[in-house]
């Protein structure tokens, strides 16, 4: 089994819409600290929201590198049902880098819970005033992204 880079965009985007979660990977210091959350994603920024306080704010606003990896299809495969090193996790997988901006523009953090929420229902949602001003906006436009699909066949 092989691993393939995937460079097609649809490609990538069918990964990303395939992921219930990413997860979010932070700078601690010489400590990496990584979140799982929930998201919307749509013309390469990906949006997330959160609580206003916590840890991973306080680690952004000392640095807002991040790093999101998806994954998604995974199916246990092998080459041999007797032989360990032949067992291998299909999936397909994006990392993707950028920097989060924080949202405060009532009506935009309001768009960016709608394209959350769109990544899991197709429902329209109303949000209480407090709600929305009492919620941390992410938006983080990808500066690079790569994919890989592991455990594809050899051909």
């Amino acid at each position: 089994m092989k691993t393939i880079y995937i460079e097609n965009r649809e490609e990538i985007e069918k990964v990303i819409a395939g992921c219930d979660v990413c997860y979010v990977g932070f700078v601690d210091g010489d400590e990496p600290y990584v979140i799982p959350m929930n998201f919307g994603y749509k013309d390469q920024v990906i949006y997330l929201h959160s609580a206003p306080e916590g840890r991973s704010i306080r680690l952004l606003e000392k640095n807002n590198r991040v790093c999101i990896t998806f994954s998604s299809g995974h199916q246990l495969a092998f080459q041999h049902p007797q032989v360990a090193c032949s067992y291998r996790m299909k999936a397909r997988s994006v990392i993707a880098y950028g920097t989060v901006r924080f949202v405060d523009d009532f009506e935009k953090k309001v768009d960016a819970l709608n394209m959350i929420m769109s990544h899991y229902s197709d429902e329209e949602f109303k949000y209480s005033d407090p709600a929305v001003i009492n919620v941390k906006i992410w938006t983080i436009k990808i500066d690079r992204m790569s994919c890989k699909e592991f455990g594809a066949p050899h051909k």
